[in-house]
């Protein structure tokens, strides 16, 4: 606690203290000022809990909260947080506490004038309580599968309380529900018929579709630039296509004389037709 108190000295301040005073104090509090959004926080102040008071970045702090995290044995009759495992190797312990382990088995050899664990053991599985056999076990090899510290349980901020959980989302995937939201709002806006901000885009995009339209199926006497450029397009698609093609139209006919002599050789067209539809003999299009 004195480290976290340290590190987080300037950014923020832990407050810790019987529940019973906190509870208290909220209460009188609540009872001069009804329907403040503090009592939000009121039914969480149960067990060893603790606040945290910051007006800095709620992930650096809670960074800085589990970097000082240390590690703590497995006692008797405590939950276990994670899956217990012993790993292989040797245990330090002498040929005579075969039995010890024997009784939890524990696949051991002896190597070296001591025990050696021979395969990984899946000792204690999650949400379980840990035994008095396991701890012992753990004890005696210096294992310390468990860690000690402060565990952040909710987030108030403007009346408002949220799961920790909160503090895992980045920027982008706030951005990425905003735009969800707003692609949300969009199709509901354009069902309904109702213009908004998210859906005006869309409408005035739907609007330009519905004017090319018109102009190119029923109105010869009215267009604009946009239809003309559409227009031009539909009359001659090979014109475009070719333009798209970049700026080597002059190098085309020499890379296609070849493929035309081997066609020739291949079909024995006599003096048929090129790949371009024309007689023979001429490079140009």
């Amino acid at each position: 606690m004195a480290k976290i108190r340290y590190a987080l000295r300037g950014s923020a301040t832990v407050l810790m203290g019987k529940n019973t005073m906190i509870r208290k104090i909220i209460s009188v509090f609540l009872k001069d000022n009804p329907g403040h959004p503090l009592e939000l926080i009121l039914p969480r102040v149960v067990g060893n809990v603790g606040f945290i008071f910051t007006n800095g970045e709620l992930g650096d702090i809670r960074d800085v909260i589990e970097a000082h995290r240390v590690p703590a044995p497995a006692r008797v009759g405590s939950i276990a947080p994670i899956d217990v495992m012993v790993p292989p190797g040797p245990t330090g312990c002498d040929p005579g506490q075969t039995s010890f382990f024997q009784v939890l088995q524990v696949p051991t050899k002896i190597t070296k004038g001591q025990i050696e664990i021979t395969t990984q053991v899946f000792l204690v599985p999650k949400g379980q309580k840990v035994g008095s056999s396991e701890a012992a076990l753990l004890q005696k090899l210096s294992i310390r599968p468990f860690t000690y510290g402060l565990v952040i349980d909710c987030v108030y901020d403007n009346g408002s309380v949220f799961d920790a959980a909160v503090l895992d989302l980045t920027d982008e995937d706030m951005g990425n529900k905003f735009a969800a939201a707003c692609g949300n709002v969009a199709a509901v806006s354009l069902e309904l018929g109702f213009p908004t901000l998210a859906s005006l885009p869309h409408s005035i995009a739907n609007a330009f579709r519905a004017l090319v339209g018109v102009v190119i199926e029923g109105c010869d006497t009215y267009s604009f630039d946009q239809a003309d450029t559409i227009k031009a397009i539909l009359a001659d698609p090979s014109a475009f296509a070719a333009s798209s093609g970049g700026g080597g139209g002059g190098d085309a006919p020499a890379a296609a004389a070849p493929v035309e002599e081997e066609e020739e050789e291949e079909i024995d067209m006599g003096g048929g037709m090129s790949m371009f539809g024309a007689e023979e003999g001429g490079g140009d299009y």
